[in-house]
């Protein structure tokens, strides 16, 4: 199969004309004589290379698609997927676990690499770490383009993600509902995702924070991102209630303190850009959190915020270290210092 071309502008031009390795994200993929999909997001990698096979066998149905595991590979393997055969001319192969790959894998490899068949689509998927950097490197020395797959770390990225899903189904959804969706199952991709699917299915018009409610309502009060609001508003007695409802439910202590220290990063962001006369969209955060942290920031003074910070920092090397009674305590204590912390002033 033809190399497929590169955006113009995306990529500079190497000595033997092919283009500069460059990165794109899943939903951008085009398949190539060998893409390589790396990063430690596993949902968004599936996707990609579901995109990547899709596309190739739209070029060429009669395409064969041969999987194999770098891990768990026998010798010539590669080279057999990924030549002609009796019943189809072009292949697509997707190899998993490159990360993890044998040593007889990485020696077909980049001997494959440097001499791809042009009517074969070979897709490296790579989790992460030193193992194969060698041909990571080959892979992106060629010109071939790479496939980033990163976790989605902050909530900003997580809500423009949210907002994606439902254009994917068409559909629209209330800002405090997607709000609550992240609150709820924001810690993993694949859970924002078949969030998104259910309420799709279910409802009908714009999705709003009632439909969002009678689904996840249970994970929203018992999440850390409702603690941690509770705690920074200085209501006592509600975060102390709700940071006890969370852990009897089985919430971690590890992200109840994570989402203390996001909500005061949060508030130390918008006292820093207030002061340095910087708007809403140089802070990182979505326009609604921006929004949100400049109101409660009012109920803060600079010493008091600098004191919650570290106890947070206190309490997230005690949760990561002590046992489970001791982890527990220690959120505890940090959302009612924290609260208090806001009350004095």
């Amino acid at each position: 199969m033809a190399a497929a071309k590169s955006k113009a502008g995306t990529a500079k031009k190497t000595g033997r004309g092919r283009a500069a390795a460059h990165t794109v994200p899943w939903n951008r993929a085009e398949p190539d004589r060998v893409v390589l999909v790396s990063g430690p997001e596993d949902f968004f990698a599936e996707r990609g290379i579901g995109r990547l096979t899709r596309l190739a066998r739209d070029r060429f149905p009669e395409a064969e698609t041969v999987r194999l595991d770098a891990a768990g590979y026998d010798p010539g393997a590669l080279l057999m997927a990924a030549s002609p055969s009796l019943f189809a001319d072009a292949a697509i192969v997707v190899v998993q676990g490159v990360a993890e790959a044998s040593d007889p894998f990485l020696t077909d490899a980049l001997a494959y690499v440097a001499a791809p068949n042009p009517d074969a689509v070979v897709i490296l998927r790579h989790r992460g770490g030193q193992r194969g950097k060698k041909l990571l490197d080959q892979v992106r020395a060629a010109g071939y383009p790479e496939v980033d797959c990163q976790p989605l770390t902050r909530d900003r990225d997580k809500t423009d993600f949210v907002v994606q899903e439902f254009r994917r189904q068409e559909r629209t959804a209330a800002p405090d509902a997607i709000h609550a969706i992240v609150e709820a199952v924001g810690q993993d991709t694949r859970e924002l995702a078949a969030a998104v699917a259910q309420l799709t299915q279910d409802t009908v018009g714009q999705v709003d924070r009632a439909a969002v409610d009678r689904y996840y309502g249970g994970r929203i009060e018992a999440s850390g991102f409702n603690v941690a609001d509770a705690a920074v508003a200085g209501n006592v007695p509600r975060a102390l209630g709700l940071v006890r409802h969370a852990l009897m439910v089985g919430v971690d202590p590890v992200p109840i303190v994570g989402a203390l220290a996001a909500k005061l990063r949060q508030l130390a962001k918008a006292g820093g850009a207030a002061r340095a006369g910087l708007g809403p969209g140089q802070l990182g955060m979505a326009p609604w959190q921006a929004d949100r942290a400049r109101k409660e920031l009012r109920h803060w003074r600079p010493e008091q915020l600098a004191h919650a910070i570290l106890v947070v920092a206190k309490a997230d090397q005690d949760v990561k270290s002590l046992g489970r009674a001791g982890a527990r305590f220690a959120a505890e204590q940090a959302v009612i210092d924290v609260a208090r912390a806001a009350r004095a002033i």
